[in-house]
């Protein structure tokens, strides 16, 4: 059986036992738009294991640097973008060295322009 870390699987309490804060707080982040957990049929909040990590994340950021919520909420948008572009970055590196094979070049053996 695979782990699929976007499957939301724990109600709030449990999160709250995880992360080591409070349901309140948890629902405050919600209303805040720091987290967004899935809602069951019944409206019953659910967790993934990447919604836990996020979790720790703010955690970490609020409780052992002192940052704020909205200085969080800046943090975890810029790590998200760099992630959004560092896969692009590889995408493009990857596209490149397939039209490389395609053409029969290699970079490594590209000369420099001169200068003079």
């Amino acid at each position: 059986m695979d782990f699929n870390e976007r499957e939301p699987s724990y109600v709030i309490s449990v999160v709250a036992r995880m992360v080591g804060i409070h349901a309140q707080t948890l629902r405050y982040y919600e209303r805040v738009g720091l987290i967004e957990p899935s809602r069951t049929q019944g409206n019953q909040r659910l967790y993934s294991h990447q919604d836990v990590q996020r979790l720790q994340q703010i955690q970490r950021l609020v409780s052992d640097l002192g940052v704020n919520l909205a200085g969080v909420e800046v943090i975890l948008r810029l790590r998200e973008r760099l992630e959004e572009l560092d896969a692009e970055r590889q995408r493009l590196q990857a596209e490149v060295a397939r039209l490389q094979a395609l053409t029969g070049r290699n970079t490594s053996a590209t000369t420099k322009p001169s200068t003079t």
